[in-house]
């Protein structure tokens, strides 16, 4: 003998049941989504053609340069990889540059964090003159070529005498128009207005509201743009190839760019010097990616 079980509140007639039960398990209310055959097949060759880059790195860095030349190209891992890592170890002075580009990443990252979710709370639940006036100058600058800005930049960098210094790299990029548009966009959801409400009652400050309201509250979104404005920092070139050189501070991406020099560039160093460039950001994706990701359902739960 089967008993249904109807949620208080709710009712259902015996054709509804009949229906129901026809339908898939997944299909049905608690089921479980199972993916097909064709699924499986999207996913695998989605993931071939996001890791070819990589894999592709990682062979030609295994190979000489006269290998590379050759046609068909290698599609398969030589003998000389580790002996072409410690080359561009070596030769690009990698060792100070990932140092440097940790410290730069990492200021960076953490600055915009802090000041993008507290601009994106002011946005976003603060009530002031001009507030959509001043949310679309930010979103305007976001519409602005970053090119447009390298010359006046490099101007106001000479005048204080910050070249070939690591802060002239870190100042200009501190603030970031995104982080604030990104942060507002998920406070706007995430945190209801009763809790800053209740929090006011209690006779909270602005800025322990913040503390103790806001930034609980957008933890998930705030790893989530760590990681992103961490990993844009790494892989900045422009700027740093401007600013630094291979022989003062150089960061990792303007270490790699003097590898391989010569009439003829070496190649296999080249893709060595930029295997190594990558294996940071992978070792801190392969740790943090879990509590990221859980991160941005808990905050789709929340939202």
């Amino acid at each position: 003998m089967t008993t249904t079980v109807t949620p208080p509140g709710k009712s259902t007639t015996p054709a509804q049941e009949q229906k129901r039960s026809r339908l898939p398990k997944s299909a049905r209310a608690g089921g479980t989504l199972h993916a097909g055959p064709v699924a499986y097949l999207v996913l695998a060759l989605f993931t071939i053609v996001s890791l070819f880059p990589l894999v592709w790195t990682a062979i030609a860095a295994s190979r000489d340069n006269a290998r590379l030349a050759q046609t068909p190209p290698p599609f398969w891992f030589g003998s000389n990889l580790f002996s072409n890592l410690e080359i561009a170890w070596r030769d690009a002075n990698l060792g100070e540059a990932f140092l440097n580009t940790t410290i730069v990443a990492g200021v960076s990252a953490a600055t915009i964090v802090f000041l993008s979710t507290i601009a994106g709370f002011a946005f976003a639940k603060l009530r002031f003159k001009g507030r959509g006036a001043m949310m679309l100058i930010v979103i305007g600058t976001m519409m602005v070529p970053p090119q447009l800005s390298v010359i006046p930049l490099y101007m106001m960098v000479a005048k204080l005498d910050w070249t070939d210094q690591l802060q002239a790299v870190i100042f200009p990029s501190l603030v970031s128009a995104f982080g604030v548009f990104f942060m507002r966009q998920y406070l706007i959801q995430a945190l209801p207005d009763e809790i800053i409400e209740a929090a006011r009652v209690d006779g909270a400050s602005s800025w322990r509201v913040i503390w103790h309201v806001v930034f609980p509250t957008a933890r998930p979104a705030m790893a989530v743009l760590g990681m992103l404005m961490f990993v844009q920092a790494w892989n900045d070139f422009l700027w740093p190839f401007l600013v630094l050189t291979q022989t003062g501070n150089p960061t990792v991406q303007v270490a790699v760019a003097g590898l391989g020099r010569g009439y003829t560039p070496d190649q296999s160093l080249i893709m060595a010097g930029a295997l190594l460039g990558t294996l940071p950001l992978l070792l801190v994706f392969a740790i943090f990616g879990k509590q990221i990701v859980g991160g941005i359902m808990q905050g789709a739960v929340k939202g």
